[in-house]
């Protein structure tokens, strides 16, 4: 499997799509991998050069000890690409990833060709903070399945989780696997993140997402973002919640493709 060291850290990565399309990177959120692009994969990938990656403390990359902060990943892509001699690219990110997507606009935007940031965040307010601070003490059980188990009512819409009872045991045995410590760092990350102010310097081509029954990163912060940054544009997904590149995943994959399609190279 390819990895790259760079910037300190092992990173895993793949590649999907025509060799000769325009280059699309994906963003993982907090708890995903590369694998868990898989809804939206097929279909980016018919038009484009599709990058996805872990994170340091996420799948198959390193997790190295120490302080992570959303910086860090953003200067770990950049070191990725150019180690990777990449030109700039469309970001698409969700969730966590979203939130590296509003720090690649800020502080790297001679990579980025458009940005589309899916149930994110620029800073979070009291009850957010709450429900992240829960999930931080929750990993520190180091009881994966029980993890999973206090944290999924947060993401998932009461809907999706009554038509899918296959989706607990299923997610439960992938949490049982994940690394707990990593996730103790890549939460205090979050909490440590607030770019609200910095928002208007975002001069990038920039696709807000929210979804309708978000109970975590509620369509409040995507508004926020789209009133803040200069000819964002916004929509709200309808009976979904946080996990809405799977709950909704046709909709999410024509509002990619659309946005992107006004924005080629």
């Amino acid at each position: 499997m390819p990895h790259l060291h760079v910037n300190h850290v092992d990173l895993y990565y793949e590649f999907h799509g025509p060799e000769t399309g325009e280059l699309l990177i994906l963003n993982n959120g907090i708890f995903m991998n590369a694998a868990s692009w898989g809804f939206q994969l097929p279909e980016l990938a018919r038009r484009y050069r599709v990058l996805a990656y872990d994170m340091r403390g996420q799948g198959r990359s390193g997790h190295p000890e120490g302080e992570y902060s959303l910086d860090l990943h953003a200067e770990d892509l950049a070191a990725l690409m150019d180690a990777l001699r990449l030109g700039p690219a469309h970001m698409v990110g969700t969730s966590y990833g979203g939130e590296l997507n509003l720090l690649m606009g800020l502080r790297h935007p001679e990579r980025c060709r458009s940005l589309v940031i899916i149930a994110s965040v620029s800073h979070s307010d009291a009850l957010c903070a709450a429900m992240v601070e829960r999930w931080r003490l929750a990993a520190q059980l180091g009881d994966g399945k029980a993890f999973f188990r206090l944290i999924h009512a947060d993401v998932y819409s009461e809907a999706f989780l009554t038509e899918r009872p296959d989706l607990v045991p299923l997610a439960e045995e992938r949490y049982a696997t994940l690394d707990l410590r990593a996730a103790v760092r890549l939460i205090e990350s979050f909490q440590r993140f607030n770019v609200t102010a910095e928002l208007p310097g975002i001069q990038v081509p920039t696709c807000i997402v929210s979804a309708e029954l978000d109970l975590l990163k509620p369509r409040k912060y995507g508004e926020i973002m789209h009133r803040a940054i200069p000819g964002a544009e916004f929509h709200l997904v309808p009976g979904a919640g946080h996990v809405v590149v799977v709950e909704r995943a046709a909709e999410v994959n024509t509002l990619i493709l659309g946005f992107l399609a006004k924005h080629a190279a």
